[in-house]
């Protein structure tokens, strides 16, 4: 099945995809839009584009399980999206994925400008490789 990741943020949205086997989970793009109507907009065309059949969105999960206000952000988003894309829409703790993505950075020496334009692609891909990685483990 694929499966398009979304990390979604209030300035930079990521977005991740993967195989039709699920087996590996690839960066896409960053939508670089503000206002949560058209980014769900821009999403919606890249599922459509993709052929994606599920829709995970990266939930902030607090280190110790609770959730705050960006994590029922993302839930509302997420029931949105899948509102205006008709794709089954499902959230996933994303707990420490932008550390991993910042840690893979720094490892490739990956600064400035060229850094904000991944960071994002990159939450999301490990993001969604967990979920997958996850759906084979269970």
């Amino acid at each position: 099945m694929v499966i398009l990741a979304v990390d979604y943020g209030d300035t930079r949205t990521g977005l991740a995809v993967c195989d039709k086997n699920e087996i590996l989970a690839t960066p896409l793009s960053t939508v670089t839009e503000k206002y949560a109507p058209l980014v769900i907009k821009s999403i919606s065309e890249t599922a459509a584009q993709k052929q994606a059949e599920l829709i995970v969105v990266g939930k902030p999960v607090n280190m110790d399980g609770s959730e705050g206000d960006r994590a029922q952000k993302c839930a509302e988003f997420a029931a949105q999206l899948e509102k205006e894309c008709g794709i089954k829409t499902v959230l996933f703790d994303e707990r420490m994925t932008t550390m991993i993505a910042h840690n893979a950075l720094n490892i490739t020496n990956t600064r400035g400008e060229k850094r904000k334009k991944v960071i994002d692609a990159l939450s999301a891909q490990i993001i969604l490789q967990n979920f997958i990685d996850l759906r084979k483990n269970s």
